[in-house]
């Protein structure tokens, strides 16, 4: 069948209580995801189809679908200044062809213009783009509706398993929920469960690293809502990200930071990262911050559904509105947290800002002067600089050498009083002479080696010590074969 109708493809619905109509595709709507293409129904506005890419798996997908059919969670629509918002496109029919294959099913029509995907609500630069609105309230809303979609689920013991913000759509003007791809999620049957069959990282609970999705449940749908409801209100922040701390051996993903339950917002330090510079979650209810813990603590039994959404109801009845923003809401007498973020963050913008108006400098030279003209006067001056640093060194080299040239001449006019302090106490001054005379080259040796060679240094220092023996034996009267035969 090509992607545009010309023929007329009429297919059979069957319902849950086995009823069945013939029903006619109209005009592709699109080519959907992995699993198949919407289309219209001729004659029902209201209603599309989705027909499957594959019908090899005809006799899978008939039995999961039933199960859908059979255990429908009834979510009604929301009514808002006379438009209804369909809020789950849950399969009402089996669809099947003449030879008795299951090819798809019938289900609700929801508006995808009049939705956007929740991730778009976690930014502000993506809020303004797709002229969103930026009121911190509408975001607790949606998290509440989000919770409540969930709940009902769960309710009837169906679980989204790969629950994320891009597989969430939010309705732009009521904040409800427009859920699709409902035949991938974990259906309860009256006999069997149909798992789920995809998961998504940087959602997944942290026991759920050993398991596949067709073993996840209701815990995986807990931590990823929790996940979600953080993102949403603490400015798209995830929960296990943060600012890794010094001592970290290596960066960890955002999945092995949960897997190691490196949660950096809850009562405890986390050894591993410390909190976003820019997240909220202090201003948040104790009530709050309770559950995220709960949700996100070792040890700790997950909030349900239900719990967030009695709790996001709390926080929708006790907001209170920010005098200088209108867009900004709080909850605590910490007063507004979105109002501390932001100027946190003008402050950052203005410091980059001065830091990115100083000179740029290349080994020490501002790059706005590296002009052909600038660059020749500084190789002058540069050379200059070098030349006189050099006479300064051989002048050094040669007072030094004269010194040590003087020095047995010098001990002969101090003989008679080098005598009386005794040789050992002369050893031990040479000896303080030579440690100090070492710190100096080691110091200084780069510049020396760079300076006059390294051949120069060691023939310095080779001929201190001659000549300080020589001063040893001349101030002392050490008879030269003595001297020898000592060694």
């Amino acid at each position: 069948m090509s992607d545009d109708v010309v023929n007329i493809v009429q297919y059979n619905a069957i319902y849950g209580d086995r009823s069945f109509e013939r029903l006619t595709l109209g005009k592709l709507l699109n080519k959907g995801g992995a699993a198949g293409k919407i289309y219209e129904i001729v004659g029902k506005p209201k209603k599309v189809a989705k027909i499957f890419h594959e019908r090899q798996k005809s006799n899978t997908n008939r039995l999961k679908l039933e199960a859908m059919v059979n255990n429908n969670p009834n979510i009604d629509s929301v009514k808002a200044h006379g438009v209804e918002y369909v809020q789950i496109a849950w399969p009402e029919a089996i669809l099947e062809d003449d030879e008795g294959y299951c090819v798809g099913y019938l289900m609700p029509f929801i508006d995808t213009n009049a939705a956007v995907s929740l991730d778009h609500l976690m930014q502000s630069a993506v809020r303004a783009k797709l002229k969103l609105s930026d009121k911190y309230d509408y975001r607790v809303m949606a998290a509440y509706n989000v919770a409540l979609m969930v709940a009902s689920l769960h309710e009837n013991g169906h679980y989204i398993v790969d629950l994320k913000p891009s597989n969430v759509s939010i309705y732009k003007k009521t904040m409800t929920v427009a859920m699709f791809d409902c035949d991938g999620f974990s259906i309860k049957g009256e006999e069997a469960r149909f798992p789920a069959e995809f998961v998504s990282e940087e959602y997944i609970y942290p026991e759920g690293m050993t398991q596949t999705p067709e073993d996840m449940g209701e815990e995986q749908d807990k931590f990823a809502l929790a996940v979600i409801i953080f993102k949403l209100l603490n400015n798209g922040i995830h929960p296990f990200s943060g600012v890794v701390k010094k001592n970290a051996d290596s960066t960890q993903s955002i999945q092995e930071r949960i897997e190691n339950y490196h949660y950096a917002y809850g009562m405890w330090q986390d050894e591993y990262q410390a909190p976003h510079p820019y997240s909220i979650h202090s201003f948040l209810p104790q009530s709050t911050l309770k559950l995220f813990d709960r949700a996100f603590v070792k040890g700790q039994v997950r909030p349900s559904a239900l719990e967030w959404q009695v709790e996001l109801s709390n926080l929708l009845k006790n907001v209170k509105r920010c005098k200088k923003n209108p867009n900004h809401v709080y909850f605590t007498n910490k007063g507004c947290g979105l109002c501390v973020a932001e100027e946190k963050l003008k402050s950052n913008l203005r410091t980059i800002k001065e830091k990115n108006a100083e000179p740029k400098k290349i080994r020490g030279f501002e790059v706005n002067k590296l002009s052909r003209e600038n660059l020749e006067k500084d190789k002058i001056l540069h050379s200059l600089s070098e030349k006189k640093a050099m006479q300064i060194t051989y002048g050094l080299i040669m007072f030094y050498s004269l010194l040590v040239t003087f020095l047995p001449r010098i001990v002969i006019f101090y003989k008679e009083q080098l005598k009386s302090i005794g040789i050992s106490i002369q050893l031990i001054v040479y000896i303080l002479f030579f440690e100090i005379l070492h710190v100096l080259i080691k110091k200084y040796k780069r510049v020396l080696v760079r300076r006059v060679g390294v051949l120069t240094v060691n023939a310095l220092i080779t001929y201190t010590y001659c000549c300080v023996l020589v001063a040893i034996v001349v101030g002392n009267d050490v008879e030269w074969e003595r001297l020898f035969k000592a060694f």
